[in-house]
């Protein structure tokens, strides 16, 4: 028998043609589609949304906001965060001291009759680390917007041990003057401090 119209009666129908029914499949598969970012949910139970304000010089005061809400989109495969907005009710200031909560309550602070809410947005965050971002987003308090930037630890995701809900945490810090919100009782004397370090912990479930 000839040896070559041997090999090539046998290639159309043998290896070569099945390589290249292979290879014609996979062209016409779909291309593989990526999951969508989930959206989460901050668990109102488990949020700390605290600040720290300086006193005469001699040492820092430490308040709270007791109730807060808020959502964002992520993507945990690609790291992608989006879509943040989280809404303080500045009602619930607490500093341990009734009077200088209802002070700080008052138009001389947060004007809390006219302006009920504290928000923060954000478009986009910058990954600076492999759990580590950059918000750049805007602090809207009494009614005027200025930039804000929250430096944020992605600290774990898993399930819920307690009620098995997918869940999220987050430790994030910033910064702000509060001048630049108009806010300036007690600046120009020295006897409360201009600068408010922010202190964020939370705990987001994905919806």
């Amino acid at each position: 028998m000839n040896a070559s119209r041997t090999t090539s009666a046998w290639l159309p129908g043998g290896l070569l043609g099945a390589a290249a029914i292979t290879l014609a499949g996979a062209l016409a598969a779909p291309a593989q589609v990526q999951a969508a970012p989930a959206r989460y949910q901050l668990d109102p139970e488990h949020i700390t949304m605290g600040f720290l304000v300086e006193h005469l010089g001699y040492a820092k005061v430490l308040g709270m906001f007791r109730a807060a809400r808020g959502s964002y989109s992520f993507d945990e495969d690609t790291g992608t965060l989006s879509d943040v907005r989280i809404e303080v009710d500045t009602r619930s200031v607490f500093t341990n001291h009734a009077k200088r909560d209802q002070h700080l309550m008052s138009a001389d602070f947060l004007n809390v009759n006219e302006f009920p809410r504290m928000v923060f947005t954000a478009n986009s965050a910058r990954k600076t680390g492999e759990r580590s971002y950059e918000i750049a987003g805007q602090l809207e308090l009494v009614g005027r917007s200025q930039p804000l930037t929250l430096t944020a630890t992605w600290n774990k995701s898993a399930a819920s041990p307690i009620d098995k809900t997918y869940v999220m945490g987050v430790s994030a810090r910033g910064s702000f003057k509060r001048s630049s919100y108009g806010i300036k009782y007690g600046v120009d004397n020295g006897w409360v401090g201009d600068e408010v370090p922010l202190i964020v912990e939370f705990e987001a479930k994905r919806q």
